[in-house]
């Protein structure tokens, strides 16, 4: 058995300094821990499978060869085994396909021979197999102090080398308990919230902008040199392509409802930058707790714009839910500095000239259905966009 300080400091000497995760009584000490050390960074998430994406944004965020300082990008996605379900998207279509790689802590609940709840009677004797089926090459968790280190350089070595994750599978009673002081774990909370700024539909929906208008507008309003616009899986990102391929811009593929968390784990690693997440009406439902979590932490840097066209344009145009939700008042809700829903493009672009709030802005626009013909894929392999963009902002001071 382990005390707490003694892998967190082994890990911070190598470079890990943010923590992303749902709590597991297993990793209550790590999280007591990094929680009360204001030199580390713990950002609590809505679900596991948020927590990867917002680790494999602090990577992104990192030095291209991935072990410098640029960005301090190495980071720890901590979840109970159960919780790989969850995770399941992104570790296999974003950090596997984008090559993101990050430390797992993944605690094995219902491990064979040693008695739990029936809710892990099945995720226990499979979790090997699971870590194995996803190609996340994994370890026992070290406890004894002597094996932290080497442990550590094992996972480093694996990730340096084929930018995949590496797991350390965590059994019971491998770290002593750690206190938590009352209040350490306190999220921000505002003094007053900003209301969501509603605006009547001026327009008919025929004569609303498509995505790809409003893209337009991005590109033409977003600076190369000091922004990352980060776009949603599916027409979105391929649109933006079509637009202008920029070195700034990441197309997100796959790990549908991700690009919110992702860009915040930029956002929060590389505060000099200015980050934009594209996001789209179907996979912002698929992920409604990320609008939770950019609420609390959400640093003045991240803007997130949301293209509702009301379908799933990329499979086929069938009809989302999106009509029925307030997106701008969830985002009011959960803490954003700005909200605002419209569907005039002319406000949008407004909205991209505002200078930075207290808090992440965020806009809905209401789009037209629809997609140009013969829509081109990018060209550029999913790893080389990632490693042009870090090229790209590997050495940038660009101002907020």
């Amino acid at each position: 058995m382990i005390e707490a300080r003694h892998f967190v400091e082994a890990a911070r000497e190598r470079g890990f300094e943010w923590y992303a995760g749902v709590p597991c009584s297993y990793l209550t000490p790590f999280i007591n821990y990094v929680l009360q050390d204001p030199s580390l960074h713990y950002v609590s998430m809505a679900n596991e499978g948020d927590a990867v994406a917002l680790i494999a944004g602090v990577a992104l965020g990192g030095a291209p060869g991935g072990g410098g300082r640029v960005g301090h990008g190495r980071g720890i996605a901590m979840m109970q085994n159960s919780g790989l379900g969850n995770a399941v998207s992104p570790l296999t279509s974003l950090t596997w396909t984008f090559r993101l790689p990050q430390l797992l802590i993944v605690t094995w609940r219902g491990q064979p021979g040693v008695p739990d709840e029936p809710q892990h009677a099945l995720m226990g004797p499979i979790t090997p197999t699971m870590l194995d089926t996803m190609e996340i090459r994994w370890e026992l968790f070290p406890t004894q102090p002597q094996d932290i280190g080497p442990a550590l350089d094992r996972a480093i070595a694996h990730m340096d080398a084929t930018g995949k994750p590496y797991a350390l599978v965590m059994q019971k009673g491998s770290v002593t308990s750690y206190p938590l002081e009352p209040g350490a774990d306190a999220i921000r909370t505002r003094v007053s919230r900003a209301a969501a700024v509603i605006e009547p539909r001026r327009l008919n929906p025929s004569e609303r902008s498509s995505r790809q208008e409003a893209l337009r507008e991005v590109v033409a309003r977003t600076s190369p040199a000091s922004m990352a616009v980060l776009a949603s899986t599916g027409f979105c990102g391929r649109e933006l392509y079509a637009v202008d391929d920029r070195p700034n811009q990441l197309y997100m593929v796959g790990s549908m409802g991700c690009v919110v968390p992702l860009a915040l784990g930029l956002a929060l690693a590389r505060p000099d930058l200015q980050v934009l997440a594209l996001d789209g009406d179907g996979a912002a439902l698929m992920r409604l707790g990320a609008f939770a979590t950019v609420g609390a932490y959400g640093p003045p840097n991240l803007r997130h714009l949301l293209l509702d066209n009301g379908a799933h344009d990329s499979t086929g145009g069938q009809a989302t839910v999106s009509p029925n939700v307030s997106f701008a008042e969830v985002a009011a809700g959960c803490g954003y500095a700005s909200s605002l829903d419209t569907d005039d493009i002319g406000q949008i672009r407004q909205w991209l000239e505002m200078p930075p709030a207290d808090g992440t802005r965020f806009a809905r626009l209401v789009t037209r259905p629809g997609s140009p013909a013969d829509l081109p894929r990018p060209s550029i392999t999913p790893v080389d966009v990632k490693t042009r963009l870090m090229q790209h902002f590997a050495s940038s001071t660009g101002a907020i």
